[in-house]
């Protein structure tokens, strides 16, 4: 892949991480990448190992943990907070990728974990892809 494409692509993935919870689809990233969405989609998969909307995905979950961990918010605000348009696509990606449900993973204490630095909680809570999450302990 030449780097004229990284730079490309280092773009469209900088607008999901930024623009996550804005409508987004393969057309849209492929045109912040200069590339069309063919192309585009190949060359995600081929640079960082997984599809477009795998790791969009994966930004949406991340959002959503912190805001079910915050617990203002109902699960449903918090799904469409992140731009997801469907509760139960929300709800299974959130189940398949954290391994408990998103109103199981609300109601669970999260104080714990209160004292830990941002950066490194974002490491260890960063959601796994590809159903590698265990299901969690049951009380």
């Amino acid at each position: 892949m030449n780097p004229d494409d990284l730079v490309r692509l280092r773009r469209a993935r900088d607008a999901m991480d930024r623009d996550y919870a804005d409508p987004l689809d393969v057309t849209v990233l492929a045109r912040a990448a200069l590339m069309s969405p063919g192309h585009f989609s190949r060359s995600f998969r081929a640079a960082y190992g997984e599809s477009p909307y795998s790791y969009l995905m994966t930004r949406r979950i991340e959002r959503a943990k912190a805001l079910l961990r915050r617990g203002d918010l109902t699960v449903t605000e918090v799904c469409f907070a992140v731009g997801c348009t469907s509760l139960g696509s929300f709800s299974s990606r959130f189940t398949e990728l954290v391994g408990e449900t998103p109103s199981a993973y609300r109601a669970r204490d999260h104080e714990p974990g209160a004292p830990i630095p941002a950066c490194v909680a974002k490491r260890y809570t960063r959601p796994v892809r590809n159903k590698e999450a265990k299901p969690a302990a049951r009380a």
